[in-house]
């Protein structure tokens, strides 16, 4: 029996994400994500401007006249949700932490998916993974997901017992590879403060259509003038101590964060994989939107 508080929680996503999906999502979600191909459903009459390539000339023959197969496309698919759970990912200098956003966003798309009959899945992780929930379908199994996100978001996604390690990403999309044995729409979820993960990346991608959403707050892009701030480093779990008083600290901190960013980006365009930039202070549906809106217009020019 989950905690009424907890409860109230998933009903209260619920009801947002599903309002979203129903007033900007579900039209072009279902444009963009194309099933497994097209399946035989019947054979009728033949009608002008019918493709002659599609004439069941048995059938045909059989009653004297001209029918032809008639083919829809099969629209099930596999959603992986592949969020990070690190305490990175806990971080808030503004209203929401990482997490809260990338628990939104995750049901956000989970909600679309289940409008086209698609099975969902989830993969947490932290330093390894730390939730599986295999992939199903219908309202019932999203809630699931959304529970499991929720639950994970007031826990800690590393145990405070355990020695600090850094955020295996890397891990989290070989474990993906291991149990997705079918191509996937993976959207892995993250804020991307791990290193190592370059050829998990690539190796994942030519298995399915991954999508990457990075999420930052804005302190990671400039940060405050503020005295000593203990820092963990994201590789080495280690705890610094950084004077942000000092111009050349934050300085270096920044372009630090910057190359870290920039070098990301480049191994996501070099291997020609669509990624979606969100941010704390800023709404997230706008970014979603237009990622859909570009893919869209992609599919219909056949790119």
């Amino acid at each position: 029996m989950l905690p009424r508080e907890l409860l109230k929680k998933v009903r209260k996503i619920e009801i947002r994400t599903s309002r979203l999906v129903d007033e900007q999502l579900a039209g072009q979600y279902h444009s963009v994500f194309k099933g497994r191909g097209m399946a035989f459903d019947e054979v009728r009459p033949y009608q002008v401007g019918d493709d002659v390539r599609f004439i069941d000339w048995n059938v045909s023959a059989r009653f004297g006249d001209t029918f032809v197969k008639v083919f829809v496309e099969e629209r099930e698919a596999v959603v992986m949700l592949v969020v990070d759970f690190s305490r990175s990912m806990r971080f808030a200098a503004h209203a929401q932490p990482k997490i809260e956003i990338a628990a939104e966003v995750a049901a956000l798309l989970a909600f679309s998916a289940i409008r086209n009959d698609d099975q969902v899945g989830l993969i947490a992780f932290a330093d390894r993974v730390v939730r599986f929930v295999p992939p199903k379908k219908g309202r019932k199994h999203v809630l699931r997901v959304v529970t499991e996100i929720l639950r994970g978001m007031e826990e800690d996604g590393e145990d405070a017992d355990r020695p600090q390690r850094p955020t295996d990403l890397a891990g989290a999309l070989d474990f993906l590879n291991r149990v997705s044995k079918h191509r996937s729409i993976a959207f892995l979820i993250s804020d991307f403060l791990a290193g190592g993960y370059d050829r998990a990346v690539q190796h994942t991608h030519a298995r399915h259509d991954l999508i990457p959403i990075v999420i930052r707050d804005g302190l990671e892009d400039e940060l405050p003038r503020v005295g000593l701030v203990p820092l963990e480093d994201p590789e080495t779990g280690e705890l610094v101590l950084a004077d942000l008083s000092s111009r050349r600290t934050r300085a270096a901190l920044e372009e630090r964060y910057r190359r870290e960013a920039a070098a990301r980006d480049r191994l996501f365009r070099r291997n020609k994989i669509d990624f979606i930039h969100l941010r704390t202070d800023e709404a997230y549906l706008g970014p979603l939107v237009q990622f859909f809106r570009v893919r869209e217009r992609r599919a219909r020019s056949g790119r």
